[in-house]
């Protein structure tokens, strides 16, 4: 692999992977503080503007959670943080959990409603947020219920009526933390979805739903080495920032980049920039990488391995050999269970775009509608059973029924649907249970829909769901919206035989609509409720008013 002479150079220390056999380590601030007392002097957090050791990281959120007390946080309080992602975040998390408090990161991009509803339901003492963002907070300070302020930035710039500045609540003696009396299965974060199929929930996630998919799986197939460094680019409101960037470095003695936002267009230069060796991409970040213009200086980049969720099987190796990158195999994991599937004990042993294989630490079953096992290579809701405890989340914060809807009979129903492969045993994803379709008899899953379309030399981007039938009660016609590159030229007609030649013929769609964007979460998931919402506009193509004829 070519490395770029000119990067950060940061001092190459041994990785110093923390010993987790003793479950009273497994608490997110203590493995800090064993950090600091082994690896003290090591970097951990870095910016464009600041870089912090282990050491240093433990002192200021010390410090932090001494004003957090003040401010009245006691065990089981909420603290939010409303912030761009950046070091403070993490100092904050860690001083909440200090004093056995629960942290709440809210999506950076909401605002109005979005943002006064999910503040409202997130009952904090505390609310955190910085100059940039304050008079987001004041347009629904009426709406609040007597959130203690905090506002990141000069003093000067700060304008919200109430608050006092993050520098005040970090100029405190630092406290003690007493770790005796907490728990790795405590509640440490609540986590809120990424709102794709609806309405966000708050996921109660404990410090071992951290810990153990780290430790467990992770850690052992990125194999760490002296010198490397993570670059973390997903928002610290994503569960995906936490669990493959923030606490793997913290387990594994790393330092990691902490990026605002994701950037086509910058991404390599900043991986040069910080000698990043790692990193982790989600949902469409690396599909708009590969579509990116090539250039001469694809390969002199210092990144070594990636893992890239989902990645097609067809794009594995060109991306590879583009961008001089190892690969990773992608395993199964969401906010309420971080490890359902993973690649850590198969490696090599099972095709690379499964999903692996489970733990022994759980069992897993496939479901049908009916709620009995479906056969292998049928498809069926992925449910797993915990063996032992604080495995997976608490349920949903102040959601006693769509905690019991999730848990059924022992079963966590995860909501993704997925099949078994005979021969390997491996299990593959094939699409969120409220995406999968049902059409003429036949489950169609989207995701296979899309990965059609995304070989189309002109197509940008795809998003395929169903419209509910009106003639068949429980059956959806499939609608795509595509968004076309730049300067593509193509009808309708040519797309749909595009799908005809190239797919089953029941992927050609009843509607498609060329559009210039699709909704995304900040995570770069595309928001399908709001696609079916939208349903058919009357700037659609319609297959039956087409005159185009299915050849099957």
């Amino acid at each position: 692999m070519t490395h770029n002479n000119n990067a950060y150079q940061y001092r190459e220390v041994p990785v110093n992977k923390l010993d987790l056999t003793d479950n009273r380590n497994r608490i997110l601030p203590k493995m800090l503080a064993m950090q600091a007392e082994q690896a003290g002097n090591a970097e951990y957090l870095i910016t464009d503007e600041r870089r912090l050791t282990f050491a240093q990281v433990d002192e200021e959120s010390n410090r932090i959670a001494a004003g957090l007390r003040l401010l009245g946080v006691e065990r089981g309080d909420r603290v939010c943080f409303y912030l761009d992602s950046g070091i403070e975040t993490v100092l904050l998390a860690m001083a909440t959990n200090k004093l056995g408090a629960i942290w709440v990161p809210i999506n950076a991009d909401y605002k109005g409603s979005w943002l006064s509803e999910t503040i409202e339901r997130s009952r904090a003492k505390v609310l955190v947020t910085e100059v940039s963002m304050q008079d987001r907070v004041q347009a629904v300070q009426d709406s609040l219920h007597g959130e203690k302020l905090v506002v990141l930035g000069p003093d000067e710039q700060i304008t919200l009526p109430g608050a006092i500045s993050f520098a005040a609540l970090e100029d405190h003696e630092p406290i003690t933390p007493n770790y005796d009396d907490m728990d790795y299965g405590d509640t440490c974060a609540v986590l809120w979805t990424s709102g794709t199929t609806g309405k966000s929930k708050g996921v109660l996630q404990s410090h071992n739903c951290w810990v153990r998919p780290i430790a467990q799986a992770a850690s052992i197939y990125f194999n760490s080495r002296d010198g490397d460094v993570i670059y973390n680019v997903l928002p610290l409101y994503n569960s995906g920032a936490w669990i493959t960037a923030v606490i793997r470095a913290l387990y594994e003695g790393l330092p990691v980049v902490l990026e605002k936002r994701f950037s086509v267009t910058t991404f390599w230069d900043r991986i040069r920039h910080f000698g990043a060796t790692q990193t982790f991409t989600l949902g469409a970040m690396h599909h708009f990488l590969w579509n990116a213009p090539p250039s001469d200086n694809d390969r002199d980049n210092p990144l070594r391995i990636a893992q890239m969720v989902p990645m097609p099987e067809q794009l594995l190796k060109p991306f590879s050999e583009r961008f001089d990158v190892e690969l990773l195999p992608m395993g199964l994991g969401q906010s309420e269970a971080m490890l359902i599937f993973t690649p850590v004990n198969c490696m090599g042993k099972v095709p690379f775009s499964s999903l692996g294989l489970p733990l022994d630490d759980t069992e897993v079953v496939l479901l049908g509608d009916d709620g009995n096992p479906v056969k292998d290579g049928e498809v069926g809701e992925i449910c797993m059973k915990c063996l032992q405890p604080n495995l997976i989340f608490n349920g949903y914060f102040d959601d006693a029924d769509a905690t019991a809807e999730a848990f059924k009979d022992g079963w966590y129903h995860t909501g993704d649907m997925g099949k078994r492969d005979p021969e390997s045993g491996a299990y593959w994803f094939v699409d969120r249970k409220k995406d999968a379709l049902r059409y003429a008899g036949r489950n169609i899953s989207t995701m296979e829909v899309e990965m059609v379309l995304r070989r189309h030399p002109m197509v940008k981007d795809v998003a395929a769901f169903g419209i509910p039938s009106e003639d068949v009660k429980g059956e959806s016609l499939l609608k795509l919206n595509v968004v076309l590159k730049p300067d593509a030229n193509i009808t309708y007609e040519q797309m749909a035989e595009y799908i005809n030649d190239n797919a089953p013929y029941y992927f050609v769609p009843q509607y498609m609509e060329f559009v210039e964007a699709l909704p995304y979460t900040p995570t770069n998931k595309v928001q399908k409720f709001k696609l079916r919402e939208e349903g058919v506009t009357d700037k659609a193509w319609v297959l039956k008013e087409s005159g185009y004829k299915v050849k099957r």
